[in-house]
C-alpha cells in the first residue's frame, strides 16, 4: 500500500488500534486460540471490512474490541487503543463502550428486547449518555429514528419489536447505535438475513451517516460486494489470522495472497457461464491450527515449504501473509 499526505494536510489520525489481538477458549493451561495475532488500524473517518468465510474469527474479533466475548472465551493478549475524537485515549474497550464505540448486532430479531417499545430501547442510550430528561430523551430517539429513514417516526417509536420487517429492525439497531453519539460504529454482519434490495438500503444509509457524522467503521461481512461499496480498506481473515490487507481497490483488483484471489475468484458475474468457482475442503476449526500455513491444505499454489511457514502480519510492503504471494502490478 502507498500512503502518501500532501503538505498542505495532515495525515488522518487513527480512531482505532489493534495489536497482535488473541482470543483464547479453555484451559489456562492447554488454550484453544481461534484468533491468533490479529492487527489492524482504523483511521478517523475511515471504513474498514474485516472478510472471510464463516469460523474465521470475524465476529469474535468485533467482539474483542467492545469486550462482549461469549462465556468461556477471553482476550489472551494484545492490545486494543481506542483514541476519541477529543484526542484521549483507552487501552480498555468498556470505557470506550456506550460513548464511543457502539455495535450493531447482526440478528437484529435476538438483539431487541421483545418486551420493551422501540422507541424506549433508543431513547435508553440517550439517558446514559447525556442524562436528560425522559421526553427530551424520547424527542431525541425520533429524530434519530427519521435519520436513519424510519416513516413516521413518533408513531414508529410506540411499536413493538416483533411489528417491524427485518429491515426496519436493522433500521431501529442503528438508532440504538446512534444514540450514544459514537464516532467509531462497529457492525457485525448487518445485513447477512436481509434480502438483496434491503441489504443494499442499509449499506446507503451506513454511507450516508458515515458521511454526514464522520463515522469511523469496521464492517465484518463474507459478502465482497457489499463491502465494496462502503468500505476504504479491508483486512482478509482465515482460520484466525489476517492474511492480507490493503485498500479496497488494491486487494479485490490484485490480490496477492492465495486465499483472498479464491474469495475474488468465486464472485458470481453477471454474464459469465459455467461452473462457479469454489474453494476446495473446508477451513479448519481452532483446534485444528497447525504450525504453518493455515491455508496449505486448499492452496493451489502450496509447496512443501509452506508447512514450516512463520506467520508474519501483513504490511504495506508485504500486504499477504504468505510465502509465495502472487504479483501486484507495479503502479505506473
Amino acid at each position: 500500500m502507498n500512503h502518501s499526505t500532501s503538505t498542505d494536510q495532515p495525515a488522518p489520525t487513527n480512531r482505532l488500534e489493534v495489536e497482535q489481538l488473541r482470543v483464547a477458549v479453555g484451559p489456562d493451561h492447554a488454550p484453544v486460540l481461534p484468533v491468533t495475532d490479529v492487527s489492524f488500524t482504523v483511521t478517523a473517518g475511515g471504513a474498514l471490512a474485516i472478510i472471510g468465510e464463516s469460523g474465521s474469527g470475524k465476529t469474535l474479533t468485533l467482539r474483542a474490541l467492545m469486550d462482549m466475548l461469549p462465556r468461556g472465551a477471553r482476550r489472551d493478549g494484545g492490545t486494543i487503543r481506542y483514541i476519541a475524537s477529543d484526542g484521549s485515549t483507552t487501552t480498555t474497550p468498556a470505557e470506550a463502550r456506550g460513548r464511543g464505540m457502539a455495535m450493531v448486532f447482526q440478528d437484529a430479531s435476538a438483539a431487541l428486547n421483545p418486551t420493551r417499545r422501540v422507541g424506549d430501547q433508543i431513547a435508553e442510550g440517550v439517558l446514559l449518555r447525556s442524562g436528560v430528561s425522559r421526553r427530551a430523551a424520547r424527542d431525541e430517539a425520533i429524530a434519530l429514528m427519521h435519520e436513519v429513514g424510519i416513516r413516521n417516526p413518533e408513531v414508529a417509536a410506540r411499536g413493538w419489536p416483533h411489528q417491524f420487517s427485518g429491515g426496519m429492525r436493522q433500521r431501529v439497531m442503528i438508532a440504538m447505535a446512534l444514540s450514544t453519539a459514537p464516532d467509531l460504529l462497529l457492525c457485525d454482519e448487518p445485513t447477512s438475513a436481509l434480502d438483496v434490495t434491503v441489504q443494499e438500503q442499509i449499506v446507503r444509509l451506513l454511507a450516508d451517516l458515515r458521511a454526514s457524522r464522520n463515522l469511523s467503521v469496521v464492517f465484518v461481512s463474507h459478502d465482497l460486494a457489499v463491502v465494496g461499496q462502503l468500505c476504504d480498506t479491508v483486512a482478509v481473515m482465515y482460520a484466525g489470522q489476517v492474511v492480507e490487507f490493503g485498500t479496497i481497490t488494491e486487494v479485490f483488483a490484485a490480490p496477492t495472497h492465495p486465499y483472498t484471489r479464491a474469495l475474488v475468484d468465486a464472485i458470481p458475474r453477471v454474464g459469465e457461464e459455467g461452473n462457479l468457482a469454489t474453494i476446495p475442503g473446508q477451513p479448519p476449526a481452532p483446534q485444528e491450527f497447525t504450525r504453518g500455513c493455515r491455508f496449505a491444505a486448499r492452496c493451489a499454489v502450496a509447496t512443501p515449504a509452506c508447512s514450516d511457514y512463520r506467520y508474519a502480519a501483513p504490511t504495506a510492503q508485504h500486504p499477504a501473509a504468505c510465502l509465495n504471494p502472487l504479483p501486484r502490478p507495479v503502479k505506473t
